[in-house]
């Protein structure tokens, strides 16, 4: 505890950042007050014009300031190629390291019952609408690799199978540049069984 109301206040707010605990979030509020107040202004600034006026993207779900986010807004992409993503980071992600021109449809989330999150908390009756009238040929299924992204990806794949739509599963194994002796048994495991025949 400090000897100002504020700067405790301060402190408590910057915690609700993702990995930032108590001496983290001390830390960031004495380099700002101290070191960086115009820096300090200008996110506080940003900041309250972000909550205000970034939304989610109608079509994706993606975080989006206009009802079409710059990706469902570009006629140039392959309408063709739904990929399905947790989250707005994980799409992030896959358009910073791929060449990948299809669109996305964002969940919000994962299937978790024990949490409260079913279907409709990921939205998807309307990724179920968009498999049926749109000309979606495939669905990439680009959940994360946990008991519950992968429950996930099969009630994807079902939705896929009966709406006509080709499904598929983005590869997992062992990473570029590892040893196999330092991979866990289970991603090893995945790798093994996800095997391809190697081209003549």
């Amino acid at each position: 505890m400090s000897h100002s109301r504020l700067l405790d206040e301060l402190i408590t707010a910057l915690r609700c950042l993702p990995g930032v605990g108590p001496k983290s979030a001390q830390r960031a509020a004495f380099h700002l007050l101290e070191r960086d107040r115009e820096g300090g202004r200008r996110l506080g600034e940003v900041l309250a014009e972000a909550m205000a006026r970034i939304g989610h993207c109608k079509r994706c779900r993606t975080l989006s300031e206009a009802d079409l986010c710059a990706i469902c807004a570009d006629s140039g992409r392959d309408q063709s190629v739904l990929c399905a993503v947790e989250n707005p980071i994980d799409a992030t992600a896959i358009e910073a390291s791929t060449g990948f021109r299809g669109t996305y449809f964002v969940l919000m989330g994962r299937l978790s019952p024990l949490d409260g999150i079913g279907p409709d908390e990921l939205g998807l009756s309307e990724l179920q609408q968009r498999l049926g009238e749109e000309p979606i040929e495939e669905l990439i299924i680009a959940t994360n690799l946990t008991v519950e992204g992968e429950a996930t990806a099969r009630y994807l794949s079902e939705m896929a199978a009966a709406a006509g739509v080709g499904a598929s599963r983005i590869a997992h194994g062992v990473p570029l540049g590892s040893e196999l002796e330092y991979i866990d048994s289970s991603t090893l495991a995945h790798a093994f069984a996800g095997r391809q025949r190697v081209r003549d």
